[in-house]
Formats: C-alpha cells, structure tokens, sequence
C-alpha cells in the first residue's frame, strides 16, 4: 500500500522567532515583512493587531507587542530540521512548497506498529523541533500535501481521498489561486465542481497545471519529487530564545538537534560513539569560553531517548560559568550502525547492549572517574596488581598472575586480626578453606612483602581473603595475620 504523511507548519514564520519552549511577551509577537504584518500569534491578534498592518499601527495597539524582521533562511533551515528528524521513518523525504514537508512511509508501516503509532511519532519530533504543524495521511504525496494544507485528515485509500478532496476549496490549489474570481464566478467553488468541468475548456483558460496537479493527488499521473539529500558529517547548531542560566535548561533546545542527529544516523545508517556539546555564552568583549561537554557511549547507538536520557544527566552535573545563548552538537566520531540480533530467545539478565546501557547512564550520573573497571597490572603484590581504571581509559586487561583464588574488592589498608586458640578472629573465628598461596615479591622495587594467602570463612558462611606475613619478615617470631579482602 502507497502511503504519505504530509507535514505543514502554517505559522512557520512565527514560531521560528519565538519556540516553544521560550516565553511570551506581555502585548504578543507580530512577523513583519517589508514593515507590514505577516504572521501574529493570539496574544498580538485579541489586542487588535491584524494581518497587512504596518509597524506604528502595531505599536500604536500593542506598545510592548515584540516586533520581528521575517528570516527566510531561519524559516528555511526549520523546515530542514524537521526533515531531517522525520528521516529516522522513511529515507524518502521532501521540502515541499508553502512550509510543508512530505515523506514516503509506505515500507515504514510495519516497522514502526501502523498508521496511528508512525503519526504520533511524527508529532513528537514535531514537538521536539519546536513546532506545530498539521498532518495529512493520503495515497500521494500531493494529496498528502493538499490535506495537510486544508488542516490534516486522513485518507488510507484512493476511495476515501476522492471523497475528502472533492469538498475541499479550490482555491486550495496553488494553480487555481490568480483564476479564484473566474472560478468563483461560473460556480465552481470546490475541487468537485472542478473536476465536472469540461477539461479541454479549463485547459485552454486556465491552462494544463491545475488538472495536472489534481491527476497527481488522486494518482493518475506519476509523482516526481526531489528527495532531501544529507551532508556526510552532522554538526548542528541553535540559538537560545533567551539567556539560559541553569544548564538543565538547555535540554528542551538540546533535544532539537539530537532528533535531527537521529534521522541523520539512521539515514545514513550509523551509530554514534561520542557526543561533544558546546554550550556558547557572551560574545565580543566579555566573550566566555563555551563549556563543553563530552559524551563517551559504551556502545554505539542511534536511539533518540538514550541520547536524551545521557545528556539530561550530564546537564544535570554542570555549572554554569555564564548564560547560554547556543548550543551546538558534533557527532563526527559514528560508525556503522550493526544489525539488530536474531536470537529468538533474549538473554537471561539483558543483553550486553542492556548493560552497556547502564553502564553509560551511570557514567553520566556520577562522573567518569566514579565508574571504573578492572585492569590488572602484571604484579604478583595483590595491591598494585588490583588496579582500576575509568570505563574509556584506554588501558588493556593485563592477565593475573596467579590462578588461585583473589578478591578483587581489596581494603585500602589491610585490617590486623586477633588470634584466639591460634586461630585468626573477625567476628567469629575463622576456618581456612583453599590451600596457601605465597608470594614473594617486590625486591626490585624495594617494597619486599612475604605472606601466606588463604581463603578463610567465618562461621556465618562469609569468606573474607586473609594472610599472614611469614616469620622472619618482621623483628618479631610471632605470625601476623591480616584481612586484605572481601568476597561478594
């Protein structure tokens, strides 16, 4: 089944100047272009400003209302986030005419749990971009746009799209806009009555683009649309509506670039390994330098809510040196992105991607240098061969030296034991149970140890790692012994 979701911003202009996310000025905020009003929100039309007026009649209205030059190319590139973020369903994307966005979804239905569950995901990177848009589902991609255009509707099939397209205004198709008067005056008001008109005659008077573009939308005539093409590299960049002075705050821009980092990793069908975010402050004479902030991944991904979820808990541990005004991310260290298993039964405990997972998620909680892993040196001495690392130092695993049983959470400084009936004491008294372990090292170095290494347990089945320092190793003839680690 051919199937399109058709995406248009009607207040693009507007709510590029003014997100979501950011706040509303007390008389409202009006578009200007060429000094006369083009777009407005609520606020600025209930205090009497309307489309065409001029700047000092606005101001005359609304004395605190926020004016704003129209940006083309600020409205452009919105438009292309927005693309861009819905690439992640279909790689078959258009920047349409008139602030609409088209894409092809009809190999995506599946994948992504049928029509309903693809729309509300479409409105979430919506959300996310920080824009409102209506959304049209048709067998076209310009029937698609034409109901997006005519505020949404849904039409799965050719039947159900005739039917919502023949009531639709016909002023509603950009050929028949400069004949409205014409058209309105014979009586054809609708694209129903349009298409009842002798078409040889409406050829010649209003020439063959109208009908060919209806014959598009109801699928007669093949579509040809130009398809969205992305850079290589992902580098993308937004400005604050304002000064932001907590860093969590950053979140609600920052997560507009991390849904277009995902349509691009999954149009070009990578993963990430490294995120670097840039937090820009002031500029000029009192320039700041942006702080940045790296995010090493255990594992690759592509997913939007881990992304999130990582960079929240980072933003979460930062101070701030001064206000963000931008934010910029760099996603330039990506790989190919691997293939989903095929296992039919899922590992027991998680996947190692599950745990890689958590792993990141608690590096972002607590710091880098708060969560380690083993990497043990080539040292028979249990206390320099017991070495930890961060997770992305990049020191590699060194074999023990020596097969018998070590605990590996070791006391910083080994706890001296009490002795009763010859038998060393924690709590209980305490039972050897592994045979001896001996080393003898450190000459070469200076720092000489000799002990004897059991595995002693307590009479509450709890082994603990103790040693006792050979006799002659001390001024004294009495055996010392030591707890030196724990088992789990």
């Amino acid at each position: 089944m051919q199937l399109w979701i058709g995406a248009h911003l009607p207040s693009l202009c507007l709510e590029v100047f003014r997100p979501k996310w950011s706040h509303e000025s007390a008389d409202g905020v009006a578009i200007l272009e060429r000094d006369k009003v083009v777009e407005l929100d609520a606020i600025a039309r209930d205090a009497g400003v309307r489309r065409g007026m001029r700047r000092g009649g606005v101001l005359t209205l609304a004395p605190h209302a926020e004016l704003r030059e129209r940006d083309a190319s600020r409205e452009q590139d919105t438009l292309v986030a927005l693309a861009t973020g819905l690439m992640q369903f279909s790689p078959q994307v258009v920047v349409a005419e008139e602030n609409t966005v088209l894409v092809d979804v009809s190999a995506s239905l599946r994948l992504f749990g049928g029509v309903r569950a693809l729309l509300r995901a479409c409105r979430g990177v919506a959300d996310a971009v920080g824009v409102t848009g209506t959304f049209g589902i048709a067998p076209t991609g310009q029937g698609a746009w034409l109901l997006a255009q005519n505020g949404g509707g849904r039409a799965l099939s050719a039947r159900s799209f005739a039917r919502s397209l023949a009531p639709m205004p016909v002023t509603q198709l950009p050929p028949a806009r400069r004949y409205g008067e014409w058209l309105s005056g014979i009586g054809c008001e609708t694209v129903g009555q349009l298409q009842r008109l002798p078409r040889p005659g409406l050829n010649k008077r209003c020439g063959t683009a109208l009908l060919d573009l209806v014959d598009r939308a109801i699928g007669v005539s093949p579509e040809a649309h130009e398809w969205l093409q992305l850079p290589p590299t992902f580098t993308a960049r937004i400005e604050m509506p304002d000064r932001i002075e907590h860093a969590e705050a950053c979140l609600f821009a920052a997560r507009r670039v991390i849904v277009q980092l995902v349509g691009w990793l999954v149009n070009q069908q990578l993963a990430v390994r490294k995120l670097v975010v840039m937090l820009e402050h002031e500029r000029g004479r009192s320039a700041v330098d942006p702080t940045k902030i790296e995010i090493a991944l255990g594992e690759p991904t592509w997913k939007e809510e881990h992304l999130v979820r990582l960079l929240k808990e980072r933003l979460g541990r930062v101070e701030l040196v001064a206000p963000v005004i931008g934010l910029a991310i760099d996603a330039s260290d990506v790989e190919d992105a691997a293939p989903l298993s095929a296992e039919l039964f899922p590992e027991p405990g998680g996947s190692p991607a599950d745990h890689n997972r958590l792993l990141e998620l608690l590096t972002a909680r607590l710091g880098a240098e708060n969560v380690l892993r083993p990497a043990p040196a080539a040292d028979h001495r249990p206390e320099i061969a017991a070495r930890w690392v961060p997770l992305n130092d990049p020191a590699k695993w060194t074999a023990p030296p020596s097969d018998s049983p070590r605990s590996v959470w070791l006391l910083e400084t080994p706890a001296k034991l009490l002795m009763r009936g010859h038998r060393p004491f924690y709590g209980t008294p305490l039972r050897m149970v592994s045979s001896g372990e001996r080393v003898e090292a450190g000459w070469f170095d200076g720092d000489i140890v000799t002990r004897d290494y059991f595995v002693a347990e307590s009479e509450d089945a709890i082994c603990y790692w103790i040693y006792r320092e050979r006799v002659g190793s001390r001024d004294d003839d009495e055996a010392r012994w030591y707890l030196h680690g724990l088992f789990g």
